[in-house]
């Protein structure tokens, strides 16, 4: 699972009247980018977004096939020493979808055109006459060493760029003219040169590289496991062996490397290479996954609850038919708004609806939620949650209070209200239920140390992990970043160590994991 909600707000390529055969589709060689889903260019997103299958490589973020929702999914990648698919059945499975009708996206890692092998596919498009474009992506080759802090051109230092590939075919030797390499003076990219890095060294120093030449080796290029060692020509091979260096990887040669260390600014993230995982219900995980990952943090995404509305809910439509009765309106979440609004958009009613009552919130992110239908909340409390909610109304309100929340809201916000000898109605108008998809995965990682943090945005986030992952797991392994104090007490429960947001924000939240992050993982 990977960070998801990158691209928010796009809309797919609509290919009507664009002068398609109808009866033969169209393929389209997209460029991926390299490694970072967000790497991929807009059309190339779009037109992943409109299409009908889309074939893929290995390295391909699984983000950007969450794009494609709707889409045949078909696997054709390719890593170092092993072929999922052969050239020739890749093309040939082109060409059959097509002719099926279907717009195909081939999805390839980095640049079709760069060691990508496109030309092959489309010249197996052309001779079976099937309409297709190239849409370019980022190479590796420009995007792995500027992540790496290494631009790959700089004036004082070289006016050329060379890609070479370093992948030799089967008990051939490397067919690669080092001694012209070596004349240019130029920046060197290797890409697909792991296993023959020790012969690629080997051959620039016999062509009269300078053994003290910097070079360098950047693992996992644009991803939160990125790893990158500085050496030179004359150590290279060695330090990737040293280092355990596998494919992906790439391997960089020429002055422009000594700038690593100062134009450096991936590793420089402050959550970088972090495994954080989030845990909130899959329709509202992207925010703080996003922002997370682009603060470095390898995000493991683990919707752990899903909320759904009651429907029919006749309570909630009953108390609404009479809202005069109420001077409060409160919400403790943006899942009651959602229920609210459906509910009003089933009976053909509107924001008119609720006007004359209140609108309480719990915290800005209840207020965020109404403010997309027209509505802000009247009263927010200072600290986020239902004991400080309910201590608020109840010093405020002299009427009825109408309460719209999940099944098992917290009971501190109506024992509040008590205390305060105000009335109320408190109404369940959605559930919460436990998922446990990747649950022996994250297990797994968890009991083998693999995790830094664990998020939880409420009490019943807790409950899904736990449930989910299994009770008999040594929770103490757990670090849990809260966003509030109850939401920590329920984390607690379970032996879950815990940090708590100074607010129950996300803005809050993050400064707390940053913050643990400073003190203990430098």
């Amino acid at each position: 699972p990977h960070g998801a909600g990158l691209f928010q707000g796009l809309r797919p390529i609509d290919r009507k009247g664009e002068g398609r055969m109808k009866e033969t589709g169209c393929v389209y060689l997209v460029g991926a980018g390299c490694g970072s889903a967000d790497l991929i260019t807009v059309r190339g997103l779009r037109l992943l977004q409109s299409c009908g299958a889309v074939v893929y490589d290995a390295l391909i973020d699984p983000a950007l096939l969450e794009e494609a929702p709707l889409a045949e999914r078909y696997p054709a990648g390719k890593r170092s020493g092993s072929h999922s698919m052969p050239q020739e059945e890749i093309s040939a499975l082109l060409v059959r979808l097509a002719r099926e009708g279907k717009t195909v996206v081939r999805l390839k890692g980095g640049d079709p055109f760069v060691f990508g092998r496109g030309g092959e596919e489309i010249l197996a498009l052309q001779e079976a006459g099937i309409p297709f474009e190239e849409v370019p992506g980022i190479t590796s080759a420009i995007a792995v060493p500027a992540y790496g802090g290494i631009p790959v051109t700089h004036r004082e230092f070289t006016s050329s760029l060379h890609i070479i590939t370093g992948h030799a075919r089967a008990g051939k030797p490397l067919e690669i003219d080092f001694e012209a390499l070596v004349r240019t003076r130029g920046t060197l990219v290797f890409l697909m040169g792991v296993t023959s890095l020790p012969d690629i060294c080997a051959g620039l120093l016999e062509a009269g590289m300078n053994a003290d030449m910097p070079a360098a080796i950047v693992e996992q290029g644009t991803t939160p496991r990125q790893r990158r060692f500085n050496a030179t020509v004359g150590t290279l091979a060695q330090t990737a062996t040293e280092q355990a260096v596998t494919s992906p990887a790439i391997s960089i040669v020429g002055p422009v490397c000594a700038l690593a260390e100062k134009f450096d600014w991936f590793d420089a993230l402050p959550l970088k290479g972090k495994k954080i995982v989030v845990t909130r219900p899959r329709e509202r995980s992207g925010t703080l996954a996003g922002r997370l990952s682009k603060l470095g943090a390898d995000v493991y995404e683990y919707p752990c609850i899903r909320t759904e509305p009651i429907i029919p809910c006749p309570e909630m439509e009953a108390a609404l038919n009479r809202l005069g009765d109420y001077t409060h309106l409160v919400l403790t979440s943006p899942a009651g708004v959602e229920a609210l609004w459906g509910m009003l958009e089933r009976e053909g009613k509107d924001a008119r609806a609720l006007s004359g009552v209140t609108l309480a919130a719990i915290g800005p992110g209840t207020d965020r939620e109404l403010r997309k239908h027209g509505l802000r909340a009247d009263y927010i409390p200072a600290v986020y949650d239902a004991a400080h909610l309910g201590a608020g109304l109840a010093g405020m309100v002299s009427g009825r209070v109408l309460i719209l929340r999940a099944e098992l809201g917290s009971p501190a916000l109506t024992e509040a209200l008590e205390r305060g000898k105000i009335p109320y109605d408190d109404i369940h108008c959605y559930t919460t239920a436990y998922e446990s998809e990747h649950a022996a995965a994250l297990r797994a990682l968890i009991r083998e140390d693999k995790v830094d943090i664990v998020t939880f945005t409420s009490a019943s986030t807790v409950r899904g992990f736990a449930h989910s992952v299994g009770e008999d797991l040594d929770f103490s392994r757990v670090l849990g970043a809260c966003i509030g104090e109850q939401t920590a007490a329920e984390a607690r429960r379970y032996g879950i160590r815990t940090r708590v947001a100074a607010q129950a924000t996300m803005d809050a939240l993050i400064d707390i994991i940053i913050k643990e992050g400073n003190e203990t993982w430098n």
